[in-house]
């Protein structure tokens, strides 16, 4: 029972974070980020820093966004795939998602995922997971299957899929 637990800001307009937050019971709201990601991403890269850490880097960056206007406690979530010691990207259209699903298709990528917690302007605690996966060998026809059941909404996660929707 979650009553008495205060509510939190989600810095994220992910509809697969929300629901699964909201699968696990838990009394939240959402704030879109206010921050370019797209912007920091290339800043951060040019920085040097090793892309394992771009996805602390992003969390921290849009709770920090958020919390900056409000007392709640606000969390900020990134992921992000390296596949041949590459960056993917999200993609911008079905067509770009279907080649980055025949790209990744039976091959192992590494999936990282970060968290950050922030409370006014301050991060208080984050994490990171970094999971190996290898994702099954998909024929072109479960490809253009798949992408029609998800719609546009796939284009929303780095991968081109989601592993609940597979």
């Amino acid at each position: 029972h979650t009553s008495h637990v205060k509510k939190f800001l989600l810095a994220s307009k992910s509809s697969s974070r929300y629901r699964l937050l909201k699968n696990a019971g838990l009394a939240f709201q959402t704030a879109i980020p206010n921050c370019d990601e797209g912007r920091i991403k290339a800043q951060l890269l040019k920085s040097k820093i090793s892309i394992k850490n771009l996805a602390k880097h992003l969390a921290r960056e849009k709770a920090m966004s958020v919390s900056n206007k409000t007392n709640n406690l606000v969390v900020g979530s990134d992921t992000i795939i390296i596949f041949q010691n590459t960056l993917i990207n999200k993609a911008k259209n079905l067509s770009q998602a279907k080649s980055k699903l025949k790209k990744l298709s039976g091959k192992k990528h590494k999936i990282i995922s970060a968290v950050s917690v922030c409370h006014k302007e301050k991060q208080i605690w984050s994490a990171q997971q970094e999971s190996t996966i290898t994702l099954r060998k998909l024929s072109s026809d479960q490809i253009d299957h798949y992408l029609k059941k998800t719609g546009k909404e796939i284009l929303s996660s780095v991968g081109c899929y989601q592993a609940e929707k597979l």
